[in-house]
């Protein structure tokens, strides 16, 4: 019998690295001017997996900040940007194990993020991860980022399969909300930044990759 799935696009922010801890430090940091902290509660709750511009816009108006939420998210990038440049974001534990079982039982694999270019580029660079995706579908090639299935649907496109023929391992409840928009199914991998939210969309919620790539691999 065929396999079900010929693909698993990957999430970046939660999924493959740890990073959503930093992103919480760093959102903070643009904030202090203005006098306002995000409680770490209500960044796992509202904030976490969630594209900066669209945080930026949430913060904006529950705070009532004057910068508009483009600056607000320009601001959060380049601090962003200026972390990348000396550290990388931990990778998630048991990813290369991970890679590897997909890899031996012949998937293809992409990345699919509401996460920036830049972000991802320096994770495949300080874990020497390219050679292992065929594509990256970053925040800078859609016009919409997750929650809405754009990137998704543009990864099918690039890769030439259909939705049933891929599956996604997403962290948080915009995450799920996108691949399951887009006809995917999708695996939820919830983790200590993100256990809060709804993951009642996902097709199956698993405690760690491992058991996320034991699930694929059982649906041959």
């Amino acid at each position: 019998m065929p396999a079900r799935f010929k693909a698993v696009l990957f999430d970046h922010d939660g999924t493959l690295v740890e990073s959503e801890a930093v992103h919480h430090a760093i959102w903070n940091q643009v904030l202090q001017p203005y006098g306002v902290q995000i409680p770490v509660e209500l960044f796992m709750a509202d904030f976490s997996g969630v594209p900066a511009i669209t945080n930026g816009h949430d913060i904006k108006k529950r705070y009532a900040l004057a910068p508009d939420a483009s600056e607000l998210a320009d601001t959060k990038n380049g601090i962003t940007a200026e972390y990348l440049a000396t550290h990388a974001f931990p990778l998630m534990p048991g990813v290369r194990e991970s890679l590897t079982r997909l890899n031996a039982a012949g998937l293809r694999k992409g990345v699919v993020t509401g996460a920036r270019m830049f972000a991802i580029a320096a994770t495949l660079r300080s874990h020497a991860l390219a050679p292992e995706f065929e594509i990256v579908i970053s925040a800078d090639e859609v016009v919409h980022s997750k929650p809405a299935p754009e990137c998704y649907l543009l990864a099918l496109e690039k890769m030439g399969l259909q939705a049933h023929e891929a599956v996604a391992f997403e962290d948080t409840e915009h995450g799920v909300a996108s691949a399951i928009a887009a006809g995917l199914a999708c695996v939820a991998i919830p983790t200590a930044m993100s256990a809060v939210q709804d993951f009642s969309a996902a097709t199956v919620v698993v405690p760690d990759m491992a058991f996320a790539v034991d699930w694929v691999l059982r649906q041959g």
